[in-house]
This record gives C-alpha cells, structure tokens and sequence, in this order.
C-alpha cells in the first residue's frame, strides 16, 4: 500500500459539518434540527432581514464547504444571556454553504446597536465566523449594514487605516429586506478580517 501524505487542503474539513451540522452531513437521530439552523424562536422583536452572501477564494471561485457561524445581538442591542434579552432570539446561527452555489444564509432580525466598551455605541453589525477546508484557525469578520447611519460613528469602522477597505465590511441591501455579504479571502477586494 501507498502512503500519500496530507496537503493543506486536507487540513480542516469538511469534515467539520459531521460535527457541527450533523443532519446537513447526512448524519441523522443525534438532534432535531442541527444547532444554529434556527436564529428566531417564536415573535422576536425587530425588523426580520435576511443574511446571505458567498466566500469566494483568491481565484474567485465560491467555496461550497464552507460552514459560517453568525453571533448578533438582538433589535435592541443585547445579547442573549443579558438582562432584558429577547428571549425568542437566540443570537446564534450556524449555517453550512450551498454545495451546488456556496451560498449562505441567515434568516434573522436586524441586530441593534450595542455599547463599546470604552464608551459609545457600536453600529448594529453580525459577527462572522468562517471555517473550511485549508483554513486551520477560524477567520472571523463583521457584517455591518451599508444603509445604517451609525457607521459614521462605528468604533471599530473608525480605526480602520485604509479607509477603501471598509467597503468589505458593509452588507449591500437587497430587495424584501435582504442584505447581501460576501466575502473574499484573498485578493484586491479581500475581506477585512479581526484577529480575536
């Protein structure tokens, strides 16, 4: 027998959906529904958007097994967990991408602005994180809505050096209240991403 040695794009999947998206992968009887499949619980409050975009690598070619996890806070700006959090948002999606058009989506509500630490408000933003195969450490980055005037006082958007780059951190409206994200991990339009 032949050994043939791992590459780097064996590394990180997609073997990360039997674990995290059982039912997607085929894997049934070990929950319901697949955790994060479900961000509204019953009448959450707030606007309902949709979320969807696409990760594109540096050719520009969408990847199809590509998992994103979204954490948002609720319309009024909590988190789940916190004193007067909506308790029919959970805050948490999970969603594995299209394996015919590497589409994901979020089927959530428009999350409000919450406090910066140091003072002020952030504007209201989903966090984003993003594994596939060949990325070992997962790449997280912010969803923030290109129509939303709080941008302009956004601390985080604010200490941003390159200023031309902020554009790949604004969700484009769409019609029916869909925003669209996409994301790009390599190239001249490559996504900003945090290292948290």
């Amino acid at each position: 027998m032949t050994d043939y040695p791992e590459t780097a794009s064996q590394t990180a999947g997609p073997y990360v959906h039997i674990g995290c998206t059982p039912n997607f992968a085929g894997i049934t009887g070990v929950y319901d529904r697949d955790i994060g499949q479900q961000m509204i619980t019953r009448d959450a409050a707030g606007p309902r958007i949709t979320l969807v975009g696409q990760i594109f690598d540096g050719t520009g070619t969408p990847l199809r097994d590509a998992m994103v996890e979204a954490w948002q806070a609720d319309a009024n700006g909590r988190y789940a967990g916190a004193d007067g959090a909506d308790p029919h948002f959970t805050g948490f999606g999970r969603c594995p991408c299209d394996p015919d058009t590497g589409e994901f989506r979020f089927e959530t509500v428009k999350p409000g602005a919450v406090p910066w630490p140091k003072g002020g408000m952030q504007a209201p933003h989903i966090t984003l994180w993003i594994v596939a195969r060949g990325i070992n450490i997962g790449l997280h980055t912010r969803a923030y809505f290109a129509d939303e005037e709080g941008n302009a006082d956004d601390p985080v958007l604010a200490r941003i050096e390159h200023k031309v780059r902020v554009k790949t951190l604004l969700a484009q409206p769409e019609k029916d209240l869909t925003y669209r994200f996409n994301i790009n991990l390599q190239g001249s339009d490559e996504s900003i991403f945090f290292d948290v």
